[in-house]
């Protein structure tokens, strides 16, 4: 047997252990679109679940989390300029990172 040290680039026990990145706190508003004062585009490089009175929501376009309010697609009617309709539900409002 040698006393060799160990190599720590090959060996997976003593290996350094590598953070994964930091999220971001999730802001009070939040919005989809990019045009919106509030967006935040480094959130989004995240996955992130919007729970309104207890049930998962996909179609969340915007959200606020003190007032108590989201905005959702009204079915498939567009604008003239092709963004959806939305309409505010207000309720119970959890956002959180997947």
């Amino acid at each position: 047997m040698t006393d060799a040290p160990a190599d720590p680039v090959n060996d997976p026990v003593n290996a350094p252990v590598t953070a994964a990145p930091a999220r971001p706190d999730l802001p009070d508003r939040l919005s989809v679109d990019p045009r919106s004062p509030f967006h935040v585009a480094a959130v989004f490089q995240h996955d992130i679940g919007i729970r309104f009175n207890g049930h998962e929501r996909h179609d969340v376009e915007e959200y606020c989390l003190s007032e108590g309010w989201i905005r959702v697609p009204a079915g498939k009617t567009v604008d003239r300029r092709g963004r959806p309709l939305t309409i505010k539900l207000k309720g119970a409002v959890q956002a959180f990172y997947r």
